[in-house]
């Protein structure tokens, strides 16, 4: 892992976020990429947000992409590109919690924080046998005591390395190597049988169920497209026009459907081909995708307030969700 032979707090920073909801394997090559183009945080501060977004497109969770182009901007222009270097400092930082503050202030400038990721929660539930909801405010409570009990603070960065990397390679969430594990002996969860168990955690959400139906409109050489502002999932990236409905619905009732809402004028508009449904799953939601070719010539009143007319040749510097960058692929290539 690249970031683990600097002590570059910027760097650090970049791939803590980058490994929040992320694999280890699928981080490595963006961190690489970002740290690439945007080698210090003036250079990531002084970037379009288009193009920060691009080089974060795929990694999904994109909340992370703005925050960290944010944060730069704080570290940059209100602390004149001097990185912070304390915990409390860091905390101020857009989209960094107490968490990354931790491994940002023990990695790059040993202090001793304790670090509390998911490995770590994890290890620490089952050898003690804690009972708690891990994400529980008594829960929260009881880790971060124990955390800071254990912690070695006179080398609390290479602590913290450690008992992250026992957790990700030992004791792991589906078949840990409890006999291999050197705290066996004395682990709670181990000698308890209760492996499965621990850590407690909450009921997963029921999954909610969305049906986009995207319209595709395009010509020889440009698309109609739309930028997400909303708060909602994908904010930041590019679409094409947009109608999310309640249940999956033919192509005739979308045709009546955008009558209805007003979304055309022309009386011969018309879908012309359908895809079929493409599932796009998410944490607690599932995006059910369809993409509708349709007949409208390019002189319409469809360019409504925030519609934009794209040539295919600038589609590459735009970022759009996963979904829609497939298809892009296969209806340009």
């Amino acid at each position: 892992m690249p970031w683990k032979h600097t002590n570059d707090p910027y760097k650090i920073w970049l791939s803590e976020i980058i490994l929040q909801q992320t694999r280890v394997e699928q981080g490595i090559s963006y961190y690489e990429r970002l740290v690439e183009r945007f080698p210090s945080v003036e250079q990531l501060a002084l970037a379009p947000e288009d193009e920060v977004m691009k080089y974060w497109e795929g990694l999904g969770y994109y909340s992370r992409a703005r925050n960290l182009h944010a944060a730069a901007k704080q570290i940059f222009f209100d602390r004149d590109g001097v990185f912070p270097s304390t915990y409390t400092e860091l905390l101020q930082l857009k989209g960094v919690g107490k968490y990354t503050a931790a491994a940002i202030s023990s990695f790059a400038f040993n202090l001793p924080h304790a670090v509390i990721d998911g490995n770590v929660l994890r290890l620490l539930a089952r050898y003690f046998g804690v009972k708690d909801l891990s994400d529980s405010t008594v829960g929260q409570r009881v880790f971060i005591k124990l955390a800071d009990d254990l912690l070695d603070k006179s080398d609390p960065g290479d602590y913290n390395q450690a008992i992250m990397n026992y957790g990700a390679l030992i004791c792991k969430p589906i078949s840990p190597n409890c006999l291999i594990c050197d705290l066996h002996k004395k682990c709670f969860a181990y000698t308890h049988g209760l492996i499965k168990n621990l850590p407690v955690k909450r009921k997963k959400k029921k999954l909610r169920i969305r049906w986009f139906n995207y319209l595709v409109l395009e010509n020889k050489t440009h698309l109609i497209l739309r930028k997400r502002i909303a708060e909602d999932i994908w904010k930041g990236l590019y679409e094409f026009p947009l109608i999310e409905t309640d249940n999956r619905c033919t192509a005739t009732q979308l045709e009546t459907l955008f009558r209805k809402k007003n979304i055309f004028q022309e009386d011969n508009v018309g879908v012309i081909e359908t895809s079929k449904i493409i599932k796009h799953k998410l944490t607690h939601q599932c995006i059910c995708t369809q993409f509708l070719h349709i007949n409208l010539p390019f002189d319409s009143n469809y360019l409504k307030e925030g519609y934009l007319k794209v040539k295919k040749d600038d589609i590459n510097n735009l970022p759009f969700p996963k979904v829609i960058e497939n298809y892009l692929e296969h209806l340009l290539y």
